[in-house]
């Protein structure tokens, strides 16, 4: 609308600056006729006199064109009333085409301790110890064979070897699967010499397997369990007396009272009492 009433004054500006060139335009009457005046048909009566010709009126000044009307504003469309009816539904879009499956993928292999296979390495704390620290555990009792036995100080190494040895061979033909390292619990010391009870800890027996019946002393039972303090020994077993020496001297100063009884795990084979690398975890029971 703006642009349109622009427009419109400046044509009417262009024409009335035009006006007075047309207003001051005359134009000159035309001169008479030099005739003679007709004569009167017949019959009629002959005019007195001959009539003047009539003035010649004089030109008009132009007048300008009307102003041209700008459009009419738009009116809004009205929106259409809503339908009563509800909208028909949509057709449903079928779900796209999926690929052909490919080759199947071979499954990789199952790790064995997922099987339930017990593993022979494992230790009653889950985890190897520190040698420069003590470890605060929690034993889990495990199922046993044990052997009942003494020994002098001399002859310990030997005997407990032995011990072993015979547990092993009776959980073969049992078809026992061995289920972690085996253990000595020192039930009773003195100078002379120690009463322990050897263990082999061992996994459920297979289907038809005879259990019930054990040669040589040994017997079905369960390991220590209950919280524990920990000791890792790693040296020759002739020297495990500096171990217990370092127990009996954190046990004394954090003013700890523990049950007589103490248990060795051998997370090595006891093969050789100079190996330098021999590991035994010693577990001591607070009462």
């Amino acid at each position: 609308m703006r642009h349109s009433r622009i427009g419109v004054l400046a044509l009417a500006a262009l024409l009335g600056a035009s006006m007075p060139a047309f207003a001051q335009t005359r134009v000159a009457p035309p001169t008479a006729v030099d005739s003679a005046p007709l004569a009167p048909p017949p019959g009629a009566a002959a005019p007195a006199q001959a009539q003047a010709a009539p003035p010649v009126a004089e030109p008009q000044p132009v007048q300008p064109p009307p102003v041209l009307q700008g459009p009419a504003a738009p009116q809004p469309v009205q929106p259409p009333p809503a339908s009563p009816l509800p909208p028909e539904p949509q057709p449903v879009q079928p779900p796209p085409t999926l690929p052909a499956p490919g080759p199947a993928l071979p499954v990789p292999p199952v790790p064995q301790q997922q099987t339930g296979v017990p593993d022979p390495n494992a230790t009653l704390a889950g985890k190897r110890g520190d040698t420069s620290d003590v470890d605060a555990v929690l034993l889990v009792s495990k199922p046993v064979l044990s052997l009942a036995g003494q020994s002098s100080w001399d002859q310990g190494f030997q005997r407990l070897s032995e011990s072993f040895k015979i547990l092993r061979e009776e959980a073969a033909k049992a078809g026992l699967p061995i289920a972690g390292r085996p253990l000595t619990l020192f039930v009773e010391t003195d100078d002379n010499g120690f009463r322990f009870e050897a263990m082999l800890p061992v996994g459920q027996a297979p289907e038809g397997a005879r259990t019930s019946e054990f040669a040589r002393g040994v017997k079905v039972g369960l390991s220590p369990a209950g919280p524990s303090l920990r000791f890792v020994h790693v040296a020759p077993y002739d020297d495990i007396d500096s171990t217990y020496e370092t127990i009996t001297a954190y046990l004394e100063a954090k003013s700890i009272v523990v049950k007589d009884a103490f248990l060795e795990e051998y997370v090595s084979d006891l093969n050789d009492p100079g190996d330098p690398n021999l590991e035994i975890n010693v577990y001591v029971q607070p009462r």
